[in-house]
């Protein structure tokens, strides 16, 4: 399994949103070649919406846990991905616990499916 890690947190729920529904996205395209994939945003972001925090530092404990799980850990290059604090985590994470990373560069012209 892949575990599809993403910029998130902005003060702006607008900001978030759309980040949610990149990474959604991209987690369809990878779906539809056939990956299980594990996305800490589209999985956190509707509970979140029902009233938990969207810090990196509220998800650390959850991030570690699915992570240790996946195969590889994929990085989609949203605007934000190298200042992220979550992201960083996720690939230092993955990196202590030797999970192989790859980049995966967000398409402009992805199907966008259901819109949440």
């Amino acid at each position: 399994m892949i575990y599809l890690a993403s910029p998130y947190s902005d003060p702006d729920l607008m900001v978030r949103q759309q980040r949610f529904l990149m990474v959604c996205r991209e987690a369809a395209n990878l779906m539809r070649q056939g990956e299980m994939v594990y996305s800490p945003i589209a999985h956190g972001h509707c509970i979140s919406r029902c009233g938990l925090p969207f810090d990196a530092d509220y998800w650390d404990a959850h991030s570690r846990l699915m992570l240790a799980r996946c195969e590889s850990l994929a990085v989609v290059r949203l605007p934000g991905w190298e200042t992220s604090v979550g992201v960083q985590r996720e690939i230092e994470m993955a990196k202590t616990m030797g999970i192989p990373i790859r980049h995966v560069a967000p398409r402009e012209n992805a199907p966008a499916g259901a819109e949440a």
